[in-house]
């Protein structure tokens, strides 16, 4: 049997992911717009990051579509984006996946 027949439909028919991912813990500050309430600032960790977006442990729980700002805390740079997957929490934090609004190659500072 092929590779990838047994796999549930939805992971099959997944669009294919734009670039490289690398395994990597960024110590990044996550800017979070509540719905109708002040905007709050948590210190979060990334675990894997690409030119597109990151998977991010976020401290506080947050809601698929919401737009966030990451900044990046080693390079100072921020960028905007939004909740595209949420995980399971753990102790550490909540299994975040964040799609950046507008991709940016030299975010992370490193080369992907």
């Amino acid at each position: 049997m092929p590779f990838g027949v047994d796999l549930p439909r939805d992971i099959r028919m997944r669009k294919k992911r734009r670039g490289p991912r690398m395994n990597s813990r960024v110590p990044v500050t996550i800017e979070l717009n509540g719905h109708g309430g002040p905007l709050s600032q948590e210190p979060a960790i990334t675990r894997v990051v690409n030119a597109y977006g990151c998977l991010l442990v976020s401290p506080k729980e947050v809601e698929l579509q919401q737009r966030l700002r990451v900044t990046n805390m080693a390079t100072r740079r921020a960028v905007d984006g939004h909740v595209v997957w949420k995980g399971m929490r753990r102790p550490d934090g909540w299994d975040v996946g964040v799609e950046f609004i507008s991709a940016d190659q030299n975010f992370w500072g490193v080369e992907l």
